[in-house]
């Protein structure tokens, strides 16, 4: 198997991962208030990251010469992160996992559009991914009355910071390393969720007990294996191949929220899911992949 291939296996892996990651942000819920979720699901994902970051400083010492981009980078990732993080988890006590999952994905779509302000190019195939995302998200969540359900809504405003947070993410990845920054926002988003909840919320030691496998999975697993996971394949796949296999994890929230929560979604809702999976992969193709030239350099990528 070519190390491309092993890449793209690896960076469908991480979308599973991602994807079924939003069964375990529900599940979690049942025990905790979603402030004290994501601030023990983020803590615990930048401990599980400390392992990795001393092996991988040890095999290649990180370049440290410019330690204010690392600081500045990883407190704007981190409020950032904390933003959108609270978003899609406080969405998620009014909507369904396969909502969130889909809706949170046109993060893709927004991400170009951002992308103007900074005067990236962004083509035709754009255009036409925002247009067909925009009619499935109108299926998939506008119900009678043309109302956006609540908590649908906060998950699209979420899917413009976690567009925000890839573009923060390209911009300080130039400047300092990418698992640093990855362990300092992690912290700083964990920190940031502790005080709201320790405002908002009672946490109880038997309610973090009762969660502590959803917590694994949430906090190590999607948090801490699958960007390690990412990392390692980015190394080799193109970036607008792992744009679009990554994309795939609202596929995958999909079929968890089904097979573990009973969701079940209307023709109405399949067919939203539908146009907006292949808006997402639209917005991700240009002209020079299908005839495989080679990735504009100003383009956009996943982080």
């Amino acid at each position: 198997m070519s190390k491309v291939a092993i890449a793209n296996l690896l960076l469908l892996i991480t979308a599973a991962i991602w994807g079924f990651g939003f069964v375990a942000q529900v599940m979690g819920m049942n025990y905790l208030g979603p402030y004290a979720f994501i601030a023990l699901r983020f803590l615990l994902g930048a401990a599980s990251l400390i392992p990795v970051i001393y092996f991988m400083h040890r095999r290649t010492p990180f370049d440290m010469s410019d330690r204010r981009s690392l600081w500045l980078g990883s407190g704007v990732l981190g409020v950032i992160l904390f933003t959108a993080g609270s978003l899609q988890q406080v969405g998620l006590l009014y909507t369904t996992a396969s909502n969130a999952g889909f809706i949170t994905g046109t993060y893709m779509v927004i991400v170009p559009i951002l992308g103007l302000i900074l005067k990236y190019q962004t083509g035709l195939n754009t255009w036409l991914g925002c247009f067909l995302a925009a009619v499935g998200l109108y299926l998939l969540s506008v119900k009678e009355g043309l109302s956006l359900g609540y908590g649908d809504g906060l998950q699209l405003l979420g899917a413009v910071f976690w567009a925000a947070h890839i573009l923060a993410i390209d911009h300080f990845i130039q400047r300092a390393p990418g698992l640093l920054l990855a362990f300092g926002q992690f912290l700083i988003c964990g920190v940031l969720a502790l005080c709201v909840s320790s405002v908002l919320e009672v946490t109880t030691y038997d309610s973090v007990i009762s969660a502590v496998n959803v917590l694994i999975y949430a906090g190590i697993v999607t948090v801490g294996v699958a960007y390690t996971l990412q990392v390692i394949a980015q190394q080799d796949a193109k970036p607008s191949h792992a744009a679009i296999i990554l994309s795939s994890e609202a596929v995958f929230g999909a079929v968890g929220g089904a097979l573990l929560l009973d969701e079940v979604l209307s023709q109405r809702e399949l067919w939203g899911c539908a146009l907006m999976l292949c808006g997402m992969v639209i917005s991700q193709v240009s002209w020079a992949d299908l005839t495989g030239s080679k990735d504009n350099p100003e383009g956009q990528s996943e982080s």
